[in-house]
């Protein structure tokens, strides 16, 4: 009669015993002839931690020998605005790889960031936070997805000086835009077996512009019955966020909330440095750090070479899926998730001291 000591050990060889007899079959897709023909991606290293962290992405592109290779632009934030032959080639390659664009307070400089959305119509922010493996942070179990609409409500950028001292900055909310972007978060939930939207408002107080934006999100969630929806005020979200953040799944939300939302996200998460993101419209895709608090760095650790590459890292991973490559983001993501998991490697915003270089070298390492 075996022991209650030995029962579980019995149960542990039993089960290696049946898995030895359980075929494992891979799950891929059918290519179209020509799919593994490498693509051509637009890369814009940025300012700052910019030039570094792309550079990581091409040296694990290359190790990795992913089919895609660049064509470089050098764009700065303080410019004027964002040359016409880098938008000729975006979209012509439709995708973009960018590193962060420092944009300067005041002064009347628009943001290029802001410039790039709104010439290609890429009206959908998309930002993953979620707890890395290995990675202690306060809360567990986070793994958030905001989806912001990019390209109205306040960083339309309408303002203007009614008279000296007094300036008038208008929020503009259509219902055009409100319904698309509640589709794609609708959309990306059912393609992705998310199970919840939870749409991000202050419409007990703007009550026509925020309202006007529910009212569209609860249309298209009559045609999704199988995702629950639900709203919440931005300021109540904001709390829930730090108290309870696994309740959200994906979140979607005006311009403005989307950007405050997904750096409170991302801090909770473990930092903005290894959160991705991308923005996205019906043509065109531009790859970046998802959470842009911090995008471009200081220029301490610009000079120390210590920039934390995993964000971009990630986000080219998000690239590689979007461009059909699955196996090759399968192989990225998780490399980089056994070096942040094993510890040896991590950057000083991730509890470590490594250089980008060395976090890249593991990256390269890990690629099975």
């Amino acid at each position: 009669m075996a022991t209650k000591k030995s029962i579980p050990i019995l149960k542990k060889l039993l089960s290696s015993q049946k898995n030895q007899f359980i075929s494992r079959r891979s799950v891929t897709y059918m290519p179209r002839p020509g799919d593994g023909t490498p693509r051509a991606v637009t890369l814009i290293p940025g300012d700052g931690i910019g030039p570094l962290v792309t550079g990581s992405v091409e040296q694990v592109m290359e190790a990795m020998h992913a089919p895609v290779y660049f064509e470089r632009y050098e764009v700065h934030g303080d410019m004027k605005k964002v040359p016409a032959e880098v938008i000729e080639s975006i979209k012509k390659n439709k995708v973009c790889l960018k590193g962060g664009l420092a944009t300067p307070m005041g002064g009347g400089v628009s943001s290029l960031n802001v410039q790039l959305r709104k010439e290609l119509d890429l009206y959908a922010s998309l930002v993953h936070c979620f707890n890395l493996p290995g990675l202690p942070t306060r809360h567990e179990n986070v793994d958030i997805v905001v989806i912001r609409e990019n390209t109205e409500g306040e960083y339309a950028g309408l303002e203007h000086e009614v008279v000296p001292g007094v300036v008038e900055s208008l929020k503009v909310i259509t219902k055009f835009c409100s319904e698309r972007i509640a589709k794609y978060a609708f959309e990306y939930a059912y393609l992705n077996n998310r199970k919840k939207v939870t749409a991000v408002h202050k419409a007990n107080i703007m009550k026509l512009a925020d309202g006007l934006f529910l009212e569209s999100c609860r249309e298209v969630a009559t045609k999704y019955p199988g995702i629950k929806y639900n709203e919440i005020i931005v300021d109540n979200c904001c709390m829930q966020l730090v108290s309870k953040p696994e309740q959200f799944d994906v979140m979607v939300t005006p311009n403005l909330y989307g950007n405050l939302v997904a750096n409170t996200a991302a801090g909770i998460a473990g930092g903005t440095g290894f959160m991705p993101g991308g923005n996205v419209g019906a043509d065109h895709a531009v790859f970046e750090q998802g959470a842009s608090a911090g995008n471009v760095g200081n220029d301490k650790i610009v000079e120390q070479k210590k920039a934390n590459p995993v964000a971009l890292l990630l986000s080219s991973a998000m690239m590689l899926r979007h461009l059909q490559f699955p196996s090759f983001a399968d192989r990225l993501e998780t490399a980089v998730e056994k070096v942040i998991s094993e510890g040896r490697y991590r950057t000083k915003d991730l509890g470590g001291d490594s250089y980008t270089q060395e976090v890249v070298d593991a990256v390269i390492t890990a690629l099975d």
